[in-house]
C-alpha cells in the first residue's frame, strides 16, 4: 500500500502499519481484490441477472452455492477499525451504500456494479452472540446466502465462533498510538497443521 509504512511479512502473516482511516480503508479496497484473484469488480459477484451464479474465475461452475465464498475475519478490540476496513471492501465493489456495523441487525446485505458485473458483499457482526453455538448457526446461514449471492463474507468478531472458518482469511487490527496495526493472515497452503480448525487465538 502506497501509504503504510512499515510493512513487513513474516511466514504468513503480514504486519502493516496504518496511519489513518484512509490507510485502512486501502487496506479493505486492497484485499477486496486479492481476494477476488484478480483486479478490481470482483470477479466472483453474480452474472446479469443473478439468476445462474457462477464459480471462481476459470471454474466454470455455475448454479446456486457452487462454490465457496470468499471469507475475512476481523479481529480486534472496539473502535479497532473493522468496519472501516469493510468499508474499503465495499467501495473496491462499487457498492454506494453507507457501510455501518451491523451489531444490532447482525447481518447485512450490499450489492454493488464493479467493473466485471454485479457484486456483492455480507457484512457479520458476531459481537452480541456470546453462546459459540449461536454465533456458528448465523455464520452457517450467512455463508450460505453470500454463496448464493455469489458475495464476499467479511465477518467481524469471529472470536465467537467455536471453530475456524475453512480457508478464511483474517485481518486483526490492534490500536497503536494514533494508528493501527494490522496483522494480515492468509489461507495456509497445504495440509492444515497442528492445531488448525481450532479457532482464533
Amino acid at each position: 500500500m502506497e501509504r503504510a509504512t512499515g510493512r513487513t511479512t513474516q511466514g504468513a502473516i503480514e504486519r502493516l502499519w496504518l496511519a489513518d482511516a484512509a490507510d485502512t480503508v486501502a487496506l479493505g479496497q486492497r484485499l477486496a481484490r486479492e481476494l477476488a484473484g484478480a483486479g478490481p469488480g470482483a470477479p466472483w459477484g453474480t452474472g446479469g441477472g443473478g439468476t445462474s451464479r457462477k464459480g471462481p474465475p476459470g471454474s466454470g461452475q455455475l448454479g446456486p452455492a457452487a462454490w465457496q465464498p470468499p471469507i475475512l475475519l476481523l479481529s480486534g478490540g472496539l473502535g479497532a477499525g473493522k468496519t472501516c476496513l469493510v468499508q474499503g471492501l465495499a467501495a473496491e465493489l462499487g457498492i454506494s451504500d453507507a457501510i455501518t456495523s451491523p451489531t444490532f441487525a447482525l447481518a447485512q446485505h450490499y450489492q454493488g456494479q464493479g467493473s466485471c458485473g454485479l457484486t456483492a458483499l455480507v457484512h457479520l457482526d458476531l459481537y452480541r452472540l456470546e453462546l459459540a453455538a449461536a454465533a456458528a448457526d448465523l455464520f452457517a446461514q450467512e455463508e450460505e446466502e453470500a454463496a448464493a449471492l455469489g458475495a464476499l463474507l467479511a465477518v467481524e468478531w469471529p472470536e465467537r465462533l467455536g471453530f475456524w472458518p475453512q480457508g478464511a482469511w483474517q485481518v486483526e487490527l490492534q490500536l497503536e498510538g494514533e494508528g493501527r496495526l494490522a496483522l494480515v493472515s492468509r489461507p495456509q497452503q497445504g495440509p492444515p497443521g497442528p492445531g488448525a480448525g481450532a479457532g482464533p487465538q
